[in-house]
């Protein structure tokens, strides 16, 4: 096997990891958060497969750093519920809390954002919206 080949396996080994990682993260989520996880990062990682090399490393590490936050607050969330009520259930057990999970977005990372990826992130916001509305009347 040429370096080239061992190079790809490799790259090819890593991608597959960060994609298993993240589908093992989100089992953490409350179900309907890791339907659309799950969804989304297997569109994502699909759309991605065949892209050009200056587009790998950037992919790579924003799926990486979203991984490690997530990561972070699994365990944050984990840590304080286990000392909480869960205020959906009033059961006090050892619980995901969804309030925790996301990241707010400011203004300048916003504008940073591409017209494809805005509509992305309308879509993925509208879609947790009708998904947090149908629970609620549940």
């Amino acid at each position: 096997m040429s370096l080239e080949g061992l190079t790809n396996a490799a790259h090819s080994q890593r991608v597959r990891f960060l994609y298993k990682f993240i589908l093992t993260l989100h089992r953490s989520l409350p179900p309907h958060l890791r339907e659309i996880g799950d969804k989304y990062v297997k569109g994502e990682f699909k759309r991605h497969r065949d892209v050009k090399p200056e587009f790998v490393q950037p992919f790579m590490v924003e799926w990486t750093k979203y991984a490690v936050e997530l990561s972070m607050q699994i365990k944050q969330s984990v840590q304080t519920s286990s000392n909480k009520i869960d205020v959906r259930t009033d059961n006090d057990k050892n619980k995901v809390r969804e309030e925790t999970f996301g990241k707010s977005l400011d203004e300048s990372s916003l504008n940073r954002f591409s017209e494809a990826q805005l509509n992305q992130l309308l879509t993925l916001a509208k879609e947790i919206y009708n998904e947090d509305h149908k629970l609620s009347k549940s």
